[in-house]
């Protein structure tokens, strides 16, 4: 069997194209204001500094610009929600970026569910997951939006299909097992604690691998045939699912590194983009 390579490094490429083609057609309608994504990093945590960094890149890349705040790791939940509400606030904003995880002594929680929901591009807040499960007008996580994008770039068809979502963290695997099951799949949702998780993972026509532990998800527990998606990423390009032993024997799956991860910040990019359009829109 030749495994078709779900290649979100190229997808995104394509889409970056066709945003920033938007992005210039909202310039020419603003006399030159550009979408604005702003970005708040807490902390001085290496990979956070690296990802907002990458956002960064990719605003720069499709002619948007980003609005980078750097708050130090003392910041009070009190501080982060003031820095949030008045990005609200601001006009120019068209999407507010909170970079996980942010020092423990802050109610993370709390500051995601602050930010307004017109402008939650990465579909962080409790109101947005709601509103995206009950099939209603919201942006959906980044991480699972842009994998159910990459998945109708291939033409993988989910209707009908059993999907196997090990990972439950609120921002990838509740909202990615929702995603599915709008898509018409049968879902179940598994995690590192579930009781006979091979046997589990077996029956999966689609896996989703979002637990956060290497290689946790072995090859042999996988079906021939099967859809797989590692959502994971790990020092040394490793996922969360053991994948070298899986590359001739299944449908279809996602590399590490280029699967899953540029689909996530080309997501965020796509869904700003939407964001300053719509208040183009109401603004006529």
């Amino acid at each position: 069997m030749t495994a078709i390579i779900l290649d979100g490094k190229a997808v995104a490429a394509r889409t970056e194209e066709e945003l920033a083609a938007r992005v210039a057609r909202f310039k020419g309608a603003t006399g030159g204001r550009t979408p604005i994504l702003a970005t708040i990093l807490v902390g001085d945590d290496p990979a956070s500094a690296t990802y907002v960094k990458m956002k960064a890149n990719a605003c720069a890349r499709v002619g948007m610009d980003s609005l980078r705040i750097e708050l130090p790791a003392s910041t009070t939940t009190d501080e982060l929600l003031a820095q949030i509400l008045a990005l609200n606030r601001n006009p120019d904003v068209h999407g507010i970026l909170l970079q996980h995880p942010v020092p423990a002594h802050i109610n993370e929680r709390a500051c995601f569910d602050a930010i307004s929901g017109h402008i939650d591009v990465d579909g962080v807040t409790s109101l947005g997951f709601g509103r995206m499960t009950m099939g209603e007008s919201a942006y959906g996580s980044a991480t699972p939006g842009g994998i159910m994008r990459l998945l109708a770039a291939y033409g993988i068809e989910l209707p009908g299909k059993h999907a196997v979502v090990v990972g439950r963290s609120p921002i990838l695997g509740k909202p990615m097992a929702m995603m599915l099951l709008n898509a018409d799949c049968t879902v179940t949702i598994c995690h590192s604690r579930t009781v006979n998780l091979p046997d589990l993972v077996k029956q999966a026509d689609v896996v989703v691998g979002a637990v956060g532990k290497p290689a946790f998800i072995k090859a042999e527990w996988i079906k021939d045939g099967a859809v797989v998606v590692d959502a994971g990423y790990h020092p040394g390009g490793i996922g969360d699912i053991e994948l070298a032993p899986l590359t001739h024997r299944v449908a279809a799956y996602t590399p590490v590194p280029g699967g899953v991860g540029p689909m996530t910040i080309n997501t965020l990019i796509a869904n700003c983009v939407d964001s300053a359009e719509k208040a183009l829109e109401q603004k006529r």
